[in-house]
């Protein structure tokens, strides 16, 4: 099945708690920053890349990438940033259907995470399709169809803040990647996932 144009939104509008702070897709991991990471494993897929964060929005500029804020108060968490995503997708691309969402502090996503999570979705004949690893559903690596705006803008007004509550009342595909030899969906969200990230790329330097 051919595939359709894709706009890409790279989630990193996160206070990063567990990380004393800061914006984790700036951390590095063997050198290089993770943002770099993530675009790396995306662009070749996406006609055009968004990244949602909130604050200063010079802190990104050298990634060259446009940058939005959550149009919902308060950090409303990441559906606000998928929200925002299928905003700007709207407005800039408004003959694109489809975004994918990843988050901005998973430096090994799949290479052919957006094509065959965007397969399963068309496959399936759902809005939307969802990553999973080891049975583990990750809802932030997703691919989401733009028609849904109008609904989530409803949802997160309701109060809504669980991606994958909502992406389940809507209809979800998934998409199951190997735990080996490594999850492809590790997250730094400590110290500790950090150190382990920069062993996974010592190891591995083509990562």
């Amino acid at each position: 099945m051919n595939a359709a144009p894709i706009c890409g939104v790279v989630l990193a509008g996160g206070r990063a708690s567990r990380m004393g702070g800061g914006d984790k897709a700036l951390l590095e991991i063997g050198g290089e920053a993770i943002l770099d990471r993530v675009l790396e494993r995306i662009a070749p897929y996406c006609i055009d890349i968004v990244l949602n964060a909130n604050g200063d929005a010079s802190r990104f500029a050298a990634f060259g990438l446009p940058v939005v804020a959550d149009s919902v108060p308060d950090f409303a968490g990441p559906l606000a940033g998928i929200l925002a995503g299928m905003d700007w997708a709207q407005a800039h691309h408004p003959e694109i259907e489809w975004i994918a969402s990843v988050p901005g502090d998973c430096p090994f996503l799949p290479y052919d995470l957006l094509p065959r999570l965007q397969e399963t979705a068309l496959d399936a004949a759902r809005p939307a399709a969802c990553a999973k690893s080891g049975g583990r559903l990750h809802p932030l690596a997703a691919v989401w169809r733009i028609s849904l705006r109008g609904e989530l803008r409803r949802a997160l007004g309701a109060g809504e803040r669980k991606v994958e509550q909502w992406a389940a009342r809507h209809g979800v595909a998934y998409a199951e990647w190997p735990m080996k030899p490594f999850d492809p969906f590790l997250n730094v969200n400590s110290p500790e996932d950090l150190e382990a990230a920069d062993e996974i790329a010592e190891r591995d330097p083509e990562l």
